[in-house]
């Protein structure tokens, strides 16, 4: 228990947004992408999911693909529909095979979905017109949602950081500090950056196991501008709630770092914000980071190589 260790009367805070009983919620608070680990449940999925949160921020790869998938699917269910309501409704279908013939009502459906419209296939008679007028009608939507989606992906502002593997206990001054790195990853610049470390903690109280979480003091806490890398530190002195813990101790008592760095993207004329956590064992003792730019062989410009943003060496 850090507080009884250090027998200090340490200030928490409670604005984290986390319960405070340790019972009721487990494993780690951010998971390493910032995203919180938590997971909604006693509501219907329209209820608990913004539809366009998800897709937002799902993967590019995934993204396209339920794109694509969507696109195929939307004009196979057309193309059933077209079949079943029988070829000699559409003019212009070669004979052939039944899959030739499909796959010429796959197409018709596609070029309608598309609004391409070739001209070589066109629908005759009331109820596939309607089809086809309907169909066009949706692909109109589908490519606009698409469109928007598309644009909120490229223009919505990002952090573009990224953060060592673990954090370290270093020496620092005369003493101790405990340290991680961040660096921007992007062409984009960030100003007014600043950032807020909170430990969480769980310790017993009167028999009953609560989470506690402690606002650390950082060395510095905000920047003007973060173009290198930052090596944002965390003194290990008596204003520290790790304080009068060996490296060993800190290491083995079970906590988590939280991370929340915020900044002003000039690009976007807004403010991002990036989260992540570090776990006891994520921190490496009796070590220090490396230094990841230096002067190219020109001596002309700085050069921030990210292959040693994680690399560290051991010190005694």
């Amino acid at each position: 228990m850090i507080k009884q260790r250090t027998n200090r009367n340490l200030k928490t805070d409670i604005t984290t947004g986390f319960g405070s009983y340790s019972k009721d919620n487990t494993g780690r608070y951010y998971n390493k992408n910032g995203r919180p680990n938590v997971l909604v449940t006693g509501l219907s999925i329209s209820e608990s999911m913004s539809w366009y949160h998800t897709l937002i921020n799902m993967s590019t790869g995934y993204f396209l693909l339920l794109i694509f998938s969507g696109f195929v699917l939307l004009n196979l269910i057309f193309t059933v529909v077209y079949a079943l309501m029988g070829i000699e409704h559409l003019v212009g279908i070669r004979s052939g095979t039944a899959f030739e013939q499909f796959m010429e009502l796959f197409y018709f459906s596609t070029q309608t979905f598309t609004t391409v419209g070739y001209g070589r296939i066109s629908p005759m008679g009331m109820g596939v017109s309607g089809v086809a007028t309907f169909e066009a009608f949706l692909g109109l939507l589908s490519f606009a949602l698409a469109t928007g989606l598309f644009y909120g992906r490229f223009s919505r502002p990002q952090a573009h950081l990224r953060f060592s593997k673990k954090a370290l206990i270093s020496p620092f001054k005369e003493g101790k500090a405990l340290m991680f790195r961040v660096a921007p990853f992007k062409n984009n610049y960030l100003s007014e950056v600043e950032v807020k470390l909170t430990l969480a903690v769980k310790e017993e109280e009167n028999g009953v196991w609560t989470n506690k979480f402690y606002p650390l003091e950082t060395q510095i806490s905000k920047i003007n501008m973060l173009i290198l890398s930052w090596t944002v530190v965390h003194p290990l002195d008596d204003k520290s709630p790790l304080y009068g813990l060996s490296e060993e101790e800190i290491i083995d008592t079970p906590m988590e770092l939280l991370i929340f760095i915020k900044g002003f993207d000039e690009a976007y004329s807004n403010a991002v914000i990036s989260r992540t956590s570090y776990l006891n064992t994520e921190i490496v003792s009796h070590a220090k980071f490396k230094i990841m730019y230096g002067p190219d062989v020109h001596v002309n410009t700085t050069i921030l190589d990210f292959g040693l943003l994680d690399h560290y060496v051991m010190v005694e």
